[in-house]
């Protein structure tokens, strides 16, 4: 796995590391839009912990510290070339938070990894190349480009390398680094492994949870049951899907206790 890092210029003046400047501009814009992302945020108190898995270069970490800084933060990022700009971007900006090069799953241990040089936010122990070109090219069309500019991004942008990486589980975070914290965001975004990173979490851990903000491949009813594993658990979860993601399997998903 070898990469260039890149800069990138944010909107507030802020400089971050990242692999590929266009993909971060793209990952900043969801972090700065009134969606979901934003709205857990708001939710976050002095003292509470927000664990972000899926973290990539660290964006939506960078945008929990800025609520408080008595919010603390770990972030998790299996794909050592992206982890290297998380922990560069933490270190700048996330005082005290903590990085973990890992994957989060179901349960501790080694697994494959289909990385994605030219697309990491598509990275996932579940790549679907077929399924991500496809979400790409109806996303990239819904934003109004023309056939020709669709095929000559997307040419080769899911052309992945396969790695192993550790696996762990959001309750052996919280074992290892806060056994006592409430989780007042638990952010999930791992592109099909969503449902893992649920049941990962031990019955005693759940009541910790204040709120959980997610992407969800809605495939075989999956959105369906990932909302109803927090229903069970106490939160009220409520769905949406961007307009510029229609006709595709991503949604995302809110929910917090009342």
């Amino acid at each position: 796995m070898t990469t260039t890092q890149q800069q990138l210029r944010l909107d507030d003046g802020r400089t971050v590391t990242c692999t590929s400047p266009a993909e971060a501009r793209m990952l900043w814009h969801e972090m700065i839009v009134d969606g979901y992302y934003r709205r857990a945020a708001a939710t976050l108190r002095p003292g509470d912990l927000a664990i972000d898995i899926g973290a990539n270069i660290g964006l939506s970490a960078m945008m929990f510290a800025e609520v408080d800084p008595a919010v603390r933060v770990i972030a998790a990022e299996p794909a050592p070339a992206t982890y290297d700009c998380l922990h560069r971007n933490m270190a700048a900006y996330v005082p005290g938070g903590i990085a973990l090069e890992v994957a989060v799953g179901a349960a501790p241990g080694v697994l494959p990894f289909t990385w994605y040089p030219r697309a990491t936010a598509n990275s996932s122990l579940y790549a679907d190349r077929e399924a991500d070109d496809d979400a790409t090219k109806t996303f990239l069309r819904n934003s109004g480009l023309p056939d020709e500019a669709i095929t000559l991004i997307t040419t080769g942008l899911h052309d992945g390398e396969q790695i192993d990486v550790e696996v762990t589980t959001v309750s052996a975070i919280l074992s290892q680094y806060d056994p006592a914290a409430e989780i007042g965001v638990l952010k999930i975004d791992v592109e099909r492994a969503e449902f893992d990173v649920l049941l990962g979490i031990a019955e005693s851990d759940w009541s910790r949870i204040r709120c959980v903000v997610a992407e969800v491949h809605d495939r075989d009813d999956r959105l369906a049951q990932f909302c109803e594993v927090l229903t069970l658990h106490g939160l009220t979860a409520q769905t949406r899907q961007d307009k510029s993601l229609a006709g595709t399997e991503l949604h995302e998903v809110f929910a917090a206790r009342a």
